[in-house]
Protein backbone atom coordinates (compact mmCIF):
# COMPACT_ATOMS: atom_id res chain seq x y z
CA UNK A 1 0.00 0.00 0.00
CA UNK A 2 1.21 3.12 -0.76
CA UNK A 3 1.66 6.25 1.15
CA UNK A 4 -0.92 8.04 2.31
CA UNK A 5 -1.97 11.45 1.12
CA UNK A 6 -4.01 12.68 3.78
CA UNK A 7 -4.11 12.76 7.49
CA UNK A 8 -6.95 14.29 8.31
CA UNK A 9 -10.78 14.87 7.60
CA UNK A 10 -12.22 18.35 9.04
CA UNK A 11 -15.82 18.66 8.93
CA UNK A 12 -18.53 21.78 8.71
CA UNK A 13 -21.35 20.63 10.93
CA UNK A 14 -24.75 22.10 9.95
CA UNK A 15 -25.45 20.97 6.06
CA UNK A 16 -22.88 18.23 6.43
CA UNK A 17 -22.74 16.07 9.34
CA UNK A 18 -26.65 17.24 9.58
CA UNK A 19 -28.79 18.41 7.02
CA UNK A 20 -28.95 21.64 5.78
CA UNK A 21 -30.46 24.16 7.69
CA UNK A 22 -31.52 25.81 4.11
CA UNK A 23 -34.45 23.15 4.18
CA UNK A 24 -36.02 24.46 7.67
CA UNK A 25 -35.51 27.99 6.45
CA UNK A 26 -37.17 27.46 3.22
CA UNK A 27 -39.95 25.42 5.16
CA UNK A 28 -40.28 28.62 7.86
CA UNK A 29 -40.21 30.85 4.31
CA UNK A 30 -43.47 28.71 3.20
CA UNK A 31 -44.92 29.17 6.76
CA UNK A 32 -44.84 32.52 6.68
CA UNK A 33 -45.79 33.71 3.00
CA UNK A 34 -42.15 35.11 2.05
CA UNK A 35 -40.31 34.90 -1.00
CA UNK A 36 -37.96 31.41 -1.00
CA UNK A 37 -34.41 31.45 -0.05
CA UNK A 38 -35.45 35.07 1.58
CA UNK A 39 -33.66 34.31 4.53
CA UNK A 40 -30.20 33.26 2.91
CA UNK A 41 -30.71 36.85 1.05
CA UNK A 42 -30.92 38.47 4.07
CA UNK A 43 -27.79 36.68 5.42
CA UNK A 44 -26.04 37.25 2.22
CA UNK A 45 -26.36 40.96 2.15
CA UNK A 46 -23.15 42.42 3.92
CA UNK A 47 -22.20 39.17 4.50
CA UNK A 48 -19.26 40.31 6.78
CA UNK A 49 -21.06 42.36 9.17
CA UNK A 50 -25.07 41.75 9.28
CA UNK A 51 -26.35 40.57 12.36
CA UNK A 52 -25.98 36.98 11.56
CA UNK A 53 -21.82 37.43 10.81
CA UNK A 54 -21.80 39.58 14.54
CA UNK A 55 -24.12 36.97 16.03
CA UNK A 56 -21.59 34.30 15.20
CA UNK A 57 -18.39 35.73 16.35
CA UNK A 58 -20.22 36.42 19.59
CA UNK A 59 -20.32 40.36 19.09
CA UNK A 60 -23.60 41.00 19.77
CA UNK A 61 -26.43 38.43 22.01
CA UNK A 62 -29.69 37.04 20.88
CA UNK A 63 -31.45 40.13 21.52
CA UNK A 64 -29.88 42.39 19.26
CA UNK A 65 -29.50 39.74 17.07
CA UNK A 66 -33.27 39.42 17.07
CA UNK A 67 -33.88 43.32 16.43
CA UNK A 68 -31.23 43.84 13.82
CA UNK A 69 -32.02 40.58 11.91
CA UNK A 70 -35.77 41.89 11.51
CA UNK A 71 -34.41 45.33 10.87
CA UNK A 72 -31.98 44.31 7.99
CA UNK A 73 -35.18 41.41 6.48
CA UNK A 74 -37.70 45.07 6.91
CA UNK A 75 -34.88 46.82 4.59
CA UNK A 76 -35.40 43.92 1.56
CA UNK A 77 -38.71 44.31 1.60
CA UNK A 78 -40.45 41.62 4.56
CA UNK A 79 -40.91 41.09 8.03
CA UNK A 80 -39.63 38.03 10.07
CA UNK A 81 -37.81 38.27 13.45
CA UNK A 82 -34.48 37.66 14.22
CA UNK A 83 -35.64 34.56 16.60
CA UNK A 84 -37.79 32.82 14.18
CA UNK A 85 -34.85 31.99 12.66
CA UNK A 86 -32.55 30.93 15.46
CA UNK A 87 -35.61 28.48 16.55
CA UNK A 88 -35.33 26.14 13.37
CA UNK A 89 -31.51 25.92 12.96
CA UNK A 90 -31.04 22.88 14.74
CA UNK A 91 -30.91 20.43 12.05
CA UNK A 92 -31.11 16.43 12.25
CA UNK A 93 -28.38 14.60 12.08
CA UNK A 94 -27.06 12.08 8.99
CA UNK A 95 -26.68 8.85 10.47
CA UNK A 96 -24.50 7.54 7.47
CA UNK A 97 -21.97 10.56 8.25
CA UNK A 98 -21.93 9.28 11.56
CA UNK A 99 -21.63 6.07 10.47
CA UNK A 100 -18.22 7.57 7.86
CA UNK A 101 -16.90 9.00 10.99
CA UNK A 102 -16.22 5.86 13.10
CA UNK A 103 -14.74 4.37 9.78
CA UNK A 104 -12.49 7.07 9.02
CA UNK A 105 -11.78 7.22 12.72
CA UNK A 106 -11.17 2.83 12.74
CA UNK A 107 -8.71 3.52 9.62
CA UNK A 108 -6.40 5.70 11.84
CA UNK A 109 -7.60 9.05 10.15
CA UNK A 110 -7.93 12.28 12.51
CA UNK A 111 -11.21 14.00 12.75
CA UNK A 112 -12.02 17.56 13.56
CA UNK A 113 -14.76 20.17 13.05
CA UNK A 114 -15.39 23.99 12.00
CA UNK A 115 -18.52 25.59 12.60
CA UNK A 116 -19.60 28.58 12.28
CA UNK A 117 -22.21 28.45 15.34
CA UNK A 118 -23.85 31.35 17.70
CA UNK A 119 -23.99 31.81 21.24
CA UNK A 120 -26.98 31.10 22.15
CA UNK A 121 -27.96 27.63 22.08
CA UNK A 122 -29.01 27.21 18.37
CA UNK A 123 -27.59 26.54 15.51
CA UNK A 124 -24.94 23.56 14.04
CA UNK A 125 -23.54 22.25 17.06
CA UNK A 126 -25.46 23.93 19.78
CA UNK A 127 -28.64 21.97 20.03
CA UNK A 128 -31.37 22.92 22.37
CA UNK A 129 -31.72 20.60 24.54
CA UNK A 130 -32.93 16.64 25.49
CA UNK A 131 -32.35 13.95 22.85
CA UNK A 132 -30.94 16.44 20.64
CA UNK A 133 -28.25 17.83 22.45
CA UNK A 134 -27.34 14.15 23.59
CA UNK A 135 -26.96 13.01 20.18
CA UNK A 136 -25.09 16.31 18.54
CA UNK A 137 -22.51 15.56 21.88
CA UNK A 138 -21.93 12.01 20.79
CA UNK A 139 -21.02 13.60 17.61
CA UNK A 140 -18.83 16.27 18.49
CA UNK A 141 -17.38 13.40 21.02
CA UNK A 142 -15.58 11.76 17.84
CA UNK A 143 -13.66 14.78 16.58
CA UNK A 144 -10.32 15.26 18.18
CA UNK A 145 -10.76 19.33 17.63
CA UNK A 146 -13.75 21.55 17.37
CA UNK A 147 -13.88 25.31 16.77
CA UNK A 148 -16.94 27.29 17.16
CA UNK A 149 -16.46 30.56 15.62
CA UNK A 150 -19.08 31.89 18.61
CA UNK A 151 -15.96 30.62 20.98
CA UNK A 152 -13.03 31.80 18.58
CA UNK A 153 -14.16 35.12 17.35
CA UNK A 154 -13.30 34.57 14.15
CA UNK A 155 -16.21 32.51 11.32
CA UNK A 156 -16.15 31.10 7.98
CA UNK A 157 -14.89 32.42 5.50
CA UNK A 158 -12.16 34.23 7.21
CA UNK A 159 -9.31 32.14 6.68
CA UNK A 160 -7.36 32.18 10.14
CA UNK A 161 -10.26 29.87 11.21
CA UNK A 162 -8.54 27.18 8.94
CA UNK A 163 -4.98 27.98 9.89
CA UNK A 164 -6.69 27.48 13.43
CA UNK A 165 -6.98 24.68 13.00
CA UNK A 166 -4.07 23.52 10.89
CA UNK A 167 -1.89 24.71 14.29
CA UNK A 168 -4.21 22.63 16.89
CA UNK A 169 -3.58 19.36 14.79
CA UNK A 170 -0.04 20.48 14.06
CA UNK A 171 -0.70 19.93 10.05
CA UNK A 172 0.16 21.17 6.75
CA UNK A 173 -3.38 22.17 5.17
CA UNK A 174 -1.87 19.57 2.13
CA UNK A 175 -2.42 17.04 4.63
CA UNK A 176 -6.27 17.44 5.34
CA UNK A 177 -9.82 17.33 3.70
CA UNK A 178 -12.51 19.95 4.37
CA UNK A 179 -16.13 19.52 3.70
CA UNK A 180 -18.79 22.38 4.24
CA UNK A 181 -22.11 22.93 2.13
CA UNK A 182 -21.13 26.78 1.14
CA UNK A 183 -18.43 26.88 -1.80
CA UNK A 184 -17.76 30.39 -0.13
CA UNK A 185 -16.53 28.31 2.41
CA UNK A 186 -14.92 25.66 0.44
CA UNK A 187 -12.40 28.24 -1.17
CA UNK A 188 -10.35 29.62 1.84
CA UNK A 189 -9.66 26.16 2.59
CA UNK A 190 -8.67 24.94 -0.98
CA UNK A 191 -6.60 27.73 -1.32
CA UNK A 192 -4.60 27.28 1.46
CA UNK A 193 -3.98 23.62 0.18
CA UNK A 194 -6.77 21.55 1.69
CA UNK A 195 -8.61 19.59 -0.57
CA UNK A 196 -12.17 21.23 -0.35
CA UNK A 197 -15.22 19.05 -1.01
CA UNK A 198 -18.26 21.23 -1.38
CA UNK A 199 -21.60 19.06 -0.15
CA UNK A 200 -24.80 19.11 -1.81
CA UNK A 201 -25.91 15.85 -0.13
CA UNK A 202 -24.74 13.36 2.20
CA UNK A 203 -24.09 10.43 -0.81
CA UNK A 204 -22.49 12.43 -2.63
CA UNK A 205 -20.08 14.22 0.09
CA UNK A 206 -19.53 10.48 1.17
CA UNK A 207 -18.87 9.22 -2.72
CA UNK A 208 -16.21 11.76 -3.02
CA UNK A 209 -14.35 11.41 0.53
CA UNK A 210 -14.55 7.96 -0.30
CA UNK A 211 -12.94 8.74 -3.26
CA UNK A 212 -9.75 10.69 -1.95
CA UNK A 213 -9.19 8.29 0.54
CA UNK A 214 -9.60 5.06 -1.62
CA UNK A 215 -12.32 3.54 0.90
CA UNK A 216 -15.99 2.88 0.59
CA UNK A 217 -17.81 5.25 3.69
CA UNK A 218 -21.00 5.07 4.98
Amino acid sequence: MGERRFDAVIFDFGGVITASPFEAFNRLEEERGLPANFIRTVNATNPHDNAWARFERAEIDARTFDVLFEAEAEALGHSIEGRAVLAVLSGSIRPAMVRALDQLAGAGYRLACITNNVPAGHGAGMARSGDAKDAYEQVFARFEQVIESSKAGVRKPDPRIYMMMCELLGLDAARCIYLDDLGINCKPAATLGMAAIKVTSGDQALGELGALLGMELG
